[in-house]
């Protein structure tokens, strides 16, 4: 059994179709799918996608992945949940929030420095690279290591680096991924550490480098059933978040695909 099918005894598609077989609803539902604020153009496609074909109603909600774990925890009324992580997922699970072993890594990312668009920054991260020095007055825009994966990740790296107890005192800790992104792309921030998907796509900030990808933990996005995982509609969506339609959108927008 691979890694990437390892959380459904049976292999995601041999348990989908188990599922779907003879199953699909027979009228539409509202569906509401909670996903970290990373996926947000992904996400918004895939599901304008998804409705063409589907009677279902789908509403998505963006928030930090440990933000979105929380209000699951206190009975937010989510059918799905993508996490940045595994570990909100996992601490849903040990709760009874979501179904056990309805979860699989579906998409990762990597980690990269970003900085506005018209500065001269110029770094080659590796251990213990000049970024204090770099900065200067400057800030540099994270995501909340206390709750967002996205943080989390930054801060590992920034350690495992050695250069965490240069900087972390002039961090701009933000709420979500997109709100440290938005830092740099106004100049609030000399420098941010964000998820390489939202930079390419940002025009008011540009790439300065790539964290290796040995400096954290893989980013790796999971996707879950909340629930007791049964509710048909919201199976009939994990299926096709699964497609090979959703993959190549996931694709296009530059996140690696982990699913077979």
């Amino acid at each position: 059994m691979s890694k990437r099918s390892a959380f459904f005894p049976c292999g995601p598609a041999a348990f989908l179709a188990a599922m779907l077989f003879g199953a699909l609803p027979a009228k539409a539902t509202d569906l509401l799918i909670f996903a970290a604020a990373s996926t947000t153009d992904i996400l918004n496609e895939a599901l304008a996608d998804y409705q063409k074909t589907s009677p279902n109603r789908v509403r998505a909600s963006f928030a930090s992945s440990g933000a979105l774990a929380r209000q699951i925890d206190a009975g937010a009324p989510a059918h799905l949940f993508l996490s940045a992580n595994q570990k909100w997922v996992r601490w849903l699970e040990e709760r009874g929030k979501t179904a056990f072993g309805r979860r699989t890594q579906l998409l990762a990312n990597r980690l990269v420095l970003v900085a506005p668009l018209n500065s001269k920054l110029d770094l080659k991260i590796g251990p213990a690279f000049p970024l204090a020095t770099a900065l200067g007055d400057g800030r540099l825009a994270m995501a909340d290591p206390a709750h967002v994966p996205a943080g989390q990740y930054a801060e590992e790296a920034l350690r495992k680096l050695g250069v965490w107890n240069s900087v972390g005192a002039r961090v701009a800790r933000t709420s979500s991924v997109r709100a440290a992104l938005a830092l740099v792309e106004r100049g609030e921030a000399g420098a941010g550490i964000v998820y390489r998907t939202d930079a390419l796509r940002s025009k008011q900030a540009r790439i300065v480098d790539i964290f290796p990808a040995d400096s954290h933990p893989r980013i790796a996005y999971t996707l879950a059933l909340v629930g007791k995982g049964d509710d048909k509609a919201a199976i009939s969506l994990f299926a096709y978040l699964l497609s090979r339609q959703a993959r190549e959108i996931y694709k296009r927008f530059g996140f690696e695909v982990l699913i077979p």
